[in-house]
This record gives structure tokens, sequence and C-alpha cells, in this order.
């Protein structure tokens, strides 16, 4: 039977997971604090930990690494409330086996657990101090569960100079993630350097990447330090990376198996050092098939890869996301939206966003040049944005109904009603209940199925 330790200041908590453990299969112990969890630890044959990082006196990093230290077989799981990329990177470069977020799900902690359990890694992880102040990456917003397992492989792609291939639609951030690839890294002091493969015609291109000497071509006047050498033993980020030419394509390809290349006009061979990152909207499988790019170079890039969800994919995030897009916005053009109307919110989280976050930041930057008050309204969002949120769909051709109007779907009318009386009752779920008729269960399930969010001021019972 397996021993896990659960570490929690909160004593429901505790009790609720040891229960649920207990009736799993496992042998449970738990602590409230740091101090008491290392102790149980040290004393016991623990075969996994589970511990939130925020306790009083001494937190759970600090018993991560105790545990480390002392007890390196041992598997730690991290659970918190705080859960943003800074955190996730300290903690997995710290040596966690895992990291669920708050609200716990319980699934997911138990397929943590029992994963954790089952390979009991012999590996300390390398601790690595990385304060806020050292992350540009706290831009990428997200709390969603599939931002978290992008969160967990930005740090453990970072721990080593592994290629990195970031997938993922236009406008999901790859250019952040491959930003905060780098500063998760070792080498986050060196240089980070990105360019757009699709920008630049090939002769261009080619002089960009591997410099050229003087007199290479018509109007190279001077040397010129390409961008593979100006990364140094940094980060070469390389967008685009399905538009390359064939030539190019086995350029890179030398690069990447042998480290070398050569200025254009010159005969002299220079080694790279730094870490390639590659990105790309499409699906590089099908260009391979077709003949459009080498399979061998495809293979080369395909070493770690970080898929960045749509953002219709994750729509818990889109009120994160509109909170730290307006207040860049409100910084950089120094205006005073200071809240959103629960009306636009409903309408921003139920579109399908098809140009995703940077679709997002647009359509919210037009809405706050326009209006005037301190509210974000649905008043100056694009019209399709609101009808797509309120189901309104125009009459098939050749039919006029009885007036020509406009019609909701019934699916929208009970998701619109269900957000309307959680509103009433400040998310209160059990008066919610009583005015809707309908069990908890059923509330809950339909809270899940619309994928709706309570506010931060709800009572949330």
């Amino acid at each position: 039977m397996a021993h896990i330790l659960i570490v929690d200041d909160d004593k429901a908590i505790r009790q609720t997971l040891k229960v649920y453990f207990q009736q799993h299969g496992f042998k449970v112990s738990s602590a409230g604090t740091a101090e008491e969890g290392a102790a149980l630890a040290f004393a016991s044959n623990i075969d996994a930990i589970v511990s939130d990082i925020r306790l009083p006196g001494k937190d759970g990093l600090w018993l991560l690494r105790e545990i480390k230290q002392h007890r390196p077989q041992c598997p730690v799981i991290m659970i918190t409330a705080f859960h943003d990329l800074e955190m996730t990177v300290v903690a997995m470069q710290g040596g966690a086996t895992d990291y669920v977020p708050k609200p716990i799900d319980l699934d997911e902690l138990d397929a943590a657990v029992k994963r954790a359990v089952s390979r009991k890694s012999g590996t300390a992880g390398a601790a690595l101090a990385l304060g806020p102040q050292e992350a540009s990456h706290s831009k990428i917003v997200g709390q969603s569960f599939a931002m978290k397992e992008v969160f967990k492989s930005i740090a453990l792609v970072a721990q080593s100079r592994v290629t990195v291939m970031i997938l993922g639609e236009s406008g999901t951030g790859k250019e952040l993630v491959a930003r905060a690839v780098h500063d998760a890294s070792n080498e986050r002091q060196s240089p980070y350097i990105a360019v757009n493969c699709a920008a630049l015609v090939e002769n261009l291109l080619e002089s960009e990447l591997f410099g050229h000497e003087r007199g290479a071509f018509t109007g190279a006047v001077s040397a010129h330090k390409g961008k593979i050498e100006q990364a140094g033993e940094g980060t070469l980020f390389l967008d685009e990376i399905a538009e390359l030419s064939p030539a190019m394509q086995g350029k890179l390809l030398r690069i990447l198996e042998e480290r070398e290349y050569s200025p254009v006009g010159s005969t002299q061979i220079k080694k790279s050092k730094a870490r390639f990152v590659a990105a790309t909207n499409v699906k590089l499988e099908d260009r391979v098939a077709s003949g459009g790019f080498r399979e061998d170079l495809y293979y080369r890039l395909n070493v770690a890869v970080i898929h960045l969800p749509p953002l219709r994919e994750r729509r818990n995030d889109i009120p994160l996301l509109v909170e730290f897009l307006l207040k860049k916005a409100n910084r950089d053009l120094q205006r005073s939206i200071r809240r959103v109307s629960g009306e636009a919110m409903t309408c921003l989280q139920a579109y399908s966003w098809p140009g995703n976050v940077r679709q997002l930041e647009n359509v919210l930057l037009k809405a706050i040049v326009m209006e005037r008050s301190d509210t974000l309204t649905t008043d100056h969002l694009h019209p399709e944005i609101v009808c797509h949120s309120r189901g309104v769909v125009e009459p098939p051709q050749g039919t006029s109904g009885a007036s020509g109007e406009a019609f909701v779907s019934l699916r929208i009318l009970e998701r619109d009603y269900i957000v309307r009386v959680l509103n009433s009752t400040r998310w209160h779920k059990g008066k919610a209940c009583q005015i809707l008729g309908i069990s908890r269960p059923r509330l809950e399930r339909r809270i899940r199925e619309f994928d709706l969010t309570a506010p931060d001021d709800s009572e949330k019972d």
C-alpha cells in the first residue's frame, strides 16, 4: 500500500483529501505546516507528498527543497491557488513532480499521485531561484488546465539546451512562450533574438541569419554579423518556420546537426552555441507529406514540442486576459477603464475568437478608444461578437417568418437565464437552485457545460 503525505494549512482540505485517497487504497498522513510535513517525511517511509505552496511560516517551496535535499527519491506534487507561470517554473525546476491548481480537480490530482507513485523517480531537480523581477514572461496569462500544461512544459524544456518547437494558431502567443523558455533557462542573461522567416525574401533572410562579408552581394558595403552569431549562447527564435525555402531548410539542418554555418560570401566556418526555438501555425506533417518541408529537418526541430491551445478552448481564461489587456491598454492609451459589464464579458467569453488573443486585444483596444465612461459595455464591441453570444441568427433565405425577426436558440436562452439568476444571487448556488427549480448537481453540470465563471465578489455557496 503506497503511503502519501498531504501538507495543507486548510484542515477541511486535508481531511477531504485524506478520506478520498484512503478510499482509493492509499495510506495517508497529513500535516498543517511545512515543518511538520518535513518531520513526517523524514520519519516515515513516504511514497509521495502532496503539498500546498502557500503555507504559514515556511512555505511549500521550502518543503520541496528540504525533500529534494534529504529524500530526493520522494516525488512532490505542488498544489496552490496561486497558479501562474512564475510559480510553476519555480516549483517544477525546483524538483516538483507535478503541479495542480486550486480549486483541486480530484481526478487530476489522483492521476498525478498515481503517476508519481508508479515511477518514483530518483533524479533530484536543480533548484532555481527565479524572482518575479526576472520574469518578462509574466505576460502569459492563464489558469486553465491547458495553460497549466503549457507552463509546466516551459519549465521543463528550459532546463536543457534542447531544440523546442512551439505549435499553435496565429495569435495564440507563440513568441511569448519562446521568450518564456529563454527567461526560465540558465542562459537568460544571454541574448534572445527573434527572426520572422516569412518576413524576408530568401537572400535577405540568409544574410540576416548567417551574416555576410563585405562585397558578398550588391549593397554589401560592410561586413554584417548575422542573428545566429548575435544570439551567442542565448536563444534564436525562428517564427513561421514552415515558410523557409528548401535551400534555407538545408542550411538550417546543417546548423542543427553540425552546429556549423558560413556567412554569405565567406568560406569561414563558424560555430553556433545558440538554442533554437521554432514556431509555426501550420501542420508541418502535412508539409512534409506534400514535399514542402524536409522530413529530416522536421525531426530535428520536433524534439521538445509545446502546444498552445486556441482561445476558444480556454474560455475561462478570458476574464484574466481581459483584465490584463485592459490594464495594458489603460497604461498605453492613458485611459481609465475600470470594469467590464456582465453582458460584455458574456459576449467576450461566448465568441469563438478565430484570431485568438491577438484578436481579443485588438477588439478591446478599439472598444476602449471609443468608450467614454469607465465601464466597457457591448456598445463598442463588434456586432458579430455581440450577436454570436446571444445566439442570434438570420432567418434562412426565402423565409421571412412572422416578421423577419432574428431568432435565439433555446440553449442560449437557458444559458442567459442561468447567468442572470446566478448574478442576481451573487452566485449563491443554493438560492439559484431554488429559483431555477433544479438540483445542485444539475446546476453544477450546466455551469461546466456553459463554461461559466463566478466573479470574485460572489458568495459561491
